[in-house]
Formats: structure tokens, sequence, C-alpha cells
């Protein structure tokens, strides 16, 4: 389905604009969602070049061009049948253009750019590759009105899907088989790239293992991620399962309460580190400081997980939050013996207000 192209093209014109600001002559993009975020498709194997002033320029496998032009507002697609092609395109671009500061995202996904780099360096030795994950990262991290739009939409998929983990989780029932079910749910309802995350032991990022099932007296944590037009909702809950012990139950209840305070203090103009802060008080307040990891919100949008992202990059910890962001609140679990404990939402940062897209 071919997207609103005013939309896109303001996207790439903003880009433009930045990059002529830093005196960079054309970016690469070679990151899934970044190209998504400017073509208005996704695609396996993106390459996109965008000059600093003029249309940008597809590069898709021989026989794609068609169906790509469907999908996109982009006009210029030019086809290639081996690996050697597609490098032949990309340096002919640049030296055709002039070039010499081309931008690439020093990311962290798939496709992204170690492996590229080093043969783009190659074929182009006298062309000053800089990072421009700031720039996209940038753009990307306050959504337009069409944006939160589908993120509303992956909202309800998600609350879908969690109602679903409700219903299937029991004991003797592994780990892989509650997940498969979660994902049927998202699937059918448009989710085209969902992510779920079960866990029936303390484990941060919990991709479901077969043989790890739910115990007739424990917890069971699921982390859904569904998208819809490739944009995200995040939501997480903990099911408890007969009696844990106290101790489960004591954790929980604070877990609530930390979740309170988040909402609370994350509003428009405050930094992110200070909310950190609070709650990491908080913790240690209630006895949980051991078991709280650090990190309690991120981005949201074209991947389930996006700056600023204080979870990992310590930096993003100095953000302050804007209105327009999407935030996961609050992301980080309790880590007990028992299991993880999470309780998570996905927030549209309002002017005087966060508003929920998952409860």
């Amino acid at each position: 389905m071919k997207m609103n192209e005013e939309i896109f093209r303001r996207r790439v014109e903003r880009f433009q604009e930045e990059l002529r600001k830093r005196d960079i002559d054309g970016a690469v993009i070679r990151t899934q969602s970044s190209f998504i975020y400017f073509t208005g498709t996704k695609w396996l194997r993106p390459s996109l070049l965008i000059p600093a002033e003029g249309e940008p320029k597809v590069l898709v496998v021989r026989n794609e061009a068609e169906e790509f032009k469907r999908r996109s507002w982009i006009e210029d697609v030019e086809e290639y049948q081996r690996v050697e092609d597609l490098m032949a395109s990309v340096v002919t671009w640049i030296h055709n253009n002039g070039m010499e500061r081309v931008g690439l995202e020093f990311g962290f996904e798939r496709d992204a750019y170690l492996a590229f780099l080093r043969i783009f360096q190659r074929l182009n030795p006298t062309v000053d590759v800089v990072d421009i994950l700031d720039i996209t990262m940038g753009l990307r991290m306050i959504k337009d009105e069409w944006e939160l739009e589908q993120i509303r939409k992956a909202g309800k998929i998600a609350k879908a899907g969690m109602e679903v983990a409700e219903e299937v989780i029991k004991p003797g029932k592994s780990e892989l088989e509650i997940a498969a079910e979660i994902m049927r749910e998202l699937m059918i309802r448009g989710s085209e790239d969902p992510k779920v995350y079960v866990s029936t032991t303390p484990r941060a990022h919990a991709e479901p293992f077969r043989d790890l099932k739910v115990k007739e007296n424990g917890v069971v944590t699921v982390v859904i991620g569904a998208d819809y037009n490739h944009y995200y909702a995040n939501m997480a809950r903990t099911f408890v399962i007969g009696d844990p012990g106290g101790r489960v139950r004591e954790a929980i209840k604070v877990k609530e309460e930390a979740y309170r305070l988040a909402l609370e203090e994350t509003r428009v103009g405050v930094v992110l580190n200070s909310v950190e802060k609070k709650l990491a008080e908080f913790f240690r307040a209630k006895g949980f400081e051991n078991e709280y990891i650090t990190g309690y919100t991120h981005g949201v949008g074209l991947l389930i997980e996006e700056l600023p992202m204080p979870t990992i990059i310590v930096q993003t910890r100095a953000q302050k939050v804007q209105e327009n962001m999407v935030l996961s609140i609050i992301h980080a679990p309790l880590m007990l013996p028992e299991g993880s404990i999470k309780h998570e939402d996905t927030y549209i940062v309002k002017k005087n207000k966060l508003e929920s897209v998952t409860l």
C-alpha cells in the first residue's frame, strides 16, 4: 500500500536540510527502519541514496522495481543482479555527484553499517564517511500525527495479543507455545513483524525457549511489540501462577507504585535521568535496590526500542522529554530469582499529559 507522498517527501527534505547544515554531500541509508521512514515501505537489504540536494534513489534486486514503486513515492529506482552491481551503483552515484563527504548511520540494526562501511571505504578511499545517526534519529524521535495514529492502531493490536496471553498461560505450557499463540493473534490483526518475548525465569531479554515451561507456582512475563504500518506499540505484563511467594507479591506491588511514580514524573521538559534517579531512590527505599535494572524508558516507533534509549545508550539519559515523543514506561524489570517482574505500556507525550495507547 502506497502512503501519502507529501509526508515522506517532506521527511526527505528536512533530512536534506540537516545534511547541508553539516556540509554532508549525501547519505547512504542501509538501516531498514530509516529506509521505511523515508520511503514509506519496508524492504529487505535496503539501499536508499539521498543527495543533499535533488531526488532520492533506491536500489533493489532485479524484477523488484515494479512492486517497490507500487508501495513507495520514489520514482528513481534502479535494479541490480549481483552485490558487485549494487556497490558499483553506489560508487557511481557518489562520483557522478562529486561527493566528498557521505553519511552512513553507525547504528545497531541488521544491514546497518559495519560490513558495508568496510567495503565502502575500500572502494571510496578519498570520501570522508561521517555518522548521521543523530540526524535520522533526531527526526524520528518526534512523531507527526500520521505516525501517532499508526502507533495507536498498533496499541490496539498489542492489547489483543496480551488478552490471548492471559488466556493461554497455564502450568506445563512452554514459553515457545505461549509465544506462538500470541504471535498468531497479532499477525491475524495486521501486525506484519510482531515481537513476542516470554519468560518463566529471570531474563531481561526473553526470547522464548521450547524447554522452559510454566511452573505450578511461579511467574510468567510477556513482552509484546505489535506493529501497524511498520510502527510499534510496546507493552509488558507479569502473570502470577498459583502462589510464587511473598517476595513476588511484594515486588509486583512495588512495581505498580513505581509505574505510577514514573507516569507522574515524565512530562515535557523533564530530563529522563532525573526520573531515573527518583525511581532508583524509590526502589532503594522499598528494599529492591539490587533487583532494579537501570533504564526506565525508551523511545518507540519504527523500532520496538529506539532513541531516546537510556536502557543501553547512557548519554540519552540527558535527553529532555518533548511533545510527541513516544515512550515505553516502565521498561526495566525487577529481576527476582523467581522471575522478572514487568509492567510496561506505550505512551504518547502530549503538552500537558501522557496518552496511553496500550491500556
